[in-house]
């Protein structure tokens, strides 16, 4: 008997199955955009990839160390509203978007305007504006 696959939408929202949206991203493949390395950061945040949300972000900004273990927070929708850039062929590229999360029971969401270059083949985050 051959067994059933499962598909397993994409956190990021993309209505793509994970393996054919942000997986080959978080299994080290380059994002070709900098909206395609933002989605697979959320759904590095809902998978608690810390090895990846590092990797992904730019050394000049980088944080020595992420704990995601104990994080109580539950990631539950990303909407991007905005791009600028950050296409292939760019050097940079910026990406607004609300992250609807839950913590403490409480709906809950950021908004955040972030900024991305493009260095040595790759997209990598380096900071953003919280509104």
């Amino acid at each position: 008997m051959k067994k059933k696959q499962t598909l397993e939408c994409c956190p990021c929202g993309s209505a793509l199955d994970f393996d054919a949206c942000c997986a080959p991203y978080l299994a080290g493949q380059a994002a070709p955009s900098a909206q395609a390395l933002m989605r697979s950061r959320y759904t590095a945040y809902v998978k608690k990839d810390t090895a990846y949300l590092l990797q992904s972000w730019h050394v000049s900004t980088r944080p020595a160390s992420l704990d995601l273990a104990e994080d109580p927070v539950k990631w539950t929708a990303l909407e991007i509203r905005s791009l600028s850039q950050g296409l292939p062929g760019d050097a940079s590229g910026t990406v607004e978007f609300v992250a609807r999360y839950k913590a403490g029971g409480r709906a809950q969401r950021l908004m955040e305007k972030s900024r991305f270059v493009f260095e040595g083949g790759r997209w990598f985050y380096v900071d953003g504006d919280i509104a």
